[in-house]
């Protein structure tokens, strides 16, 4: 018998490596559950899972990216995305220095504005007070703004390492946005037993009641989670059918299905969650010519008939869902209207109050770092705002996509974000112009989704360091798409053929036809 020595070695070596962390796992696992332990087994769970990563990170990257998941036992809490983001990109990066022909997708008119942003964040942080994370010990706080925003353009980068293969492009998009259903998780919390609530440890409880305290508006319980998964999934169904595909298609399941998660946007009780899935369907469905299709006058008839029917029961409809409506002129209960129209009022004085403070930021912005004594300010339970303005300074939370970005950053901040947005609008529209047929639905809903998403921040409610997230996420999942950004097909004229005469032959005589024409 032979005995095979290299193996007999290997074999040691794995039981001697393995045994002592089975071991160690099994300890660790009969201590109580703190947040260490739950690092070290996320740790060791991270390098088991390596050979996955190493060949599924823009898989998984795209699929978590709107999973409302947080890594609970990691300082500050952070979404999976953002852990997901730092993950690919270092990944692609890696694989980029090894191999050569491994590239990432050209889109130079988009990675300059990206660039510049992330240039004006990290010099705005360095002249105001650096990036500084409490959660970390630091003598400064704010810095959790400055990771999401930056983390947010580092995702389009991440998105864009690898081309979506052409088959499963359906596939992507689905769980891209079908992930962001889990939000729902958060609202089960006062129907699920308390043994189950581990579940909340990694999946945040939405749905609270915001106390009425000094500089703050009372609101009655909202169902957030909902409100988000039924986005999450009106979304989905606009990107992977389209207007057409859900209600032309001669599939009824699509319509019920496009209905129910409309009545779970308004459970949310946000109306601007209504506005911009409203805005969405109506851009992509004129850029769909469903108004040239025979079907349209039936649109036109059963939604004046849904509105005739609806208008007797306004009132009766549930608190929230008669909220995220008050920007309709229907026949609501009295409260409901009211309570929108003072946040309403308080938003409009809040960006009258900030606007004062607009020239002082203009060459070097405020940006979001906070000093210790603002940090206690903002702390502090007894302490009372002399106004809804000084609250909101601290915070950073203008409530105004214009203000996030001027106030923080300045000029600067203005000429990044409108350089990134034309940009982006031009890389959509191309590949929504000349992009593969087979993937014109999505492109259609991109560029749709970009300009309300764009419309809604400038016009009605938006954060930069929140909404960077979304803006990368559309022109990063276009362009790994369409492998690039599309251009007009290059069109080559044929050149006819001219006649070539015959020559005669010097000494021969030409002869002529028998029966000329």
């Amino acid at each position: 018998m032979n005995n095979n020595t290299p193996a007999i070695l290997r074999s040691l070596i794995i039981y001697a490596l393995i045994v002592p962390l089975a071991i160690w796992i099994g300890y660790l696992l009969a201590a109580p559950a703190d947040r260490g332990t739950f690092s070290i087994g996320g740790i060791l769970a991270l390098i088991l899972c390596a050979p996955l990563l190493l060949k599924w990170h823009h898989f998984l990257l795209v699929t978590t990216w709107n999973l409302g998941m947080t890594i609970f036992f990691l300082p500050g809490s952070p979404p999976i995305w953002l852990l997901m983001t730092a993950l690919s990109l270092f990944l692609s990066v890696l694989h980029r220095t090894i191999n050569s022909e491994a590239r990432f997708i050209s889109a130079p008119s988009i990675t300059w504005p990206l660039i510049f942003l992330i240039a004006m964040v990290l010099a705005t942080a360095k002249l105001t007070g650096g990036i500084g994370l409490h959660s970390l010990g630091n003598d400064t706080a704010g810095g959790k703004s400055y990771v999401l925003l930056l983390m947010g353009i580092l995702g389009y980068f991440a998105l864009t390492a690898q081309r979506i293969p052409a088959k499963r492009v359906g596939l992507y998009v689905s769980l891209f946005f079908v992930a962001g259903c889990t939000a729902f998780i958060g609202d089960l919390a006062p129907h699920l037993p308390s043994g189950l609530n581990i579940i909340y440890a990694f999946f945040p409880v939405s749905g609270t009641v915001l106390e009425s305290r000094p500089g703050m508006v009372e609101f009655h319980a909202r169902n957030i989670g909902t409100g988000a998964a039924g986005t999450a999934g009106f979304l989905f169904m606009l990107a992977r059918y389209g207007p057409k595909g859900i209600f032309l298609a001669g599939r009824l399941w699509r319509p019920l299905l496009f209905a129910l998660f409309g009545v779970m946007i308004l459970m949310g009780g946000f109306r601007s969650a209504v506005i911009l899935c409203g805005s969405v369907f109506l851009i992509q469905s004129y850029l769909e010519r469903l108004h040239q299709t025979k079907a349209f006058p039936v649109f036109i008839f059963a939604g004046i008939i849904a509105l005739t029917l609806a208008v007797p029961f306004a009132s009766k409809l549930p608190f929230f869902v008669q909220r995220s409506l008050a920007f309709l002129p229907l026949p609501l209960d009295r409260e409901a209207v009211q309570q929108a129209q003072s946040t309403s009022d308080w938003r409009l004085q809040i960006w009258k109050d900030a606007l004062t403070t607009v020239p002082q930021y203009l060459v070097l912005g405020k940006g979001y770092a906070l000093s210790q004594s603002e940090l206690a300010t903002a702390s502090s339970q007894n302490f009372h705002y002399s106004s809804d303005i000084e609250s909101v300074d601290i915070v950073g939370n203008y409530h105004s996509g214009p203000l996030s970005v001027v106030i923080p950053f300045g000029i600067w901040g203005v000429i990044g974000i409108l350089w990134f947005w034309s940009a982006s609008l031009r890389a959509l529209y191309l590949n929504y112009r000349y992009g593969d047929p087979g993937v014109r639905v999505i492109n259609i809903f991109l560029l749709a989704y970009f300009i309300a998403k764009v419309a809604g921040f400038i016009i009605i409610f938006g954060g930069l360091y929140g909404d960077m997230y979304y803006f990368a996420s559309i022109i990063g999942l276009s362009v790994s798409i369409n492998g690039g950004i599309r251009r007009r097909a290059a069109v080559v004229k044929a050149v006819p053929h001219a006649k070539v005469s015959p020559v005669p032959l010097p000494g021969r005589p030409q002869l002529q036809p028998a029966f000329p024409r």
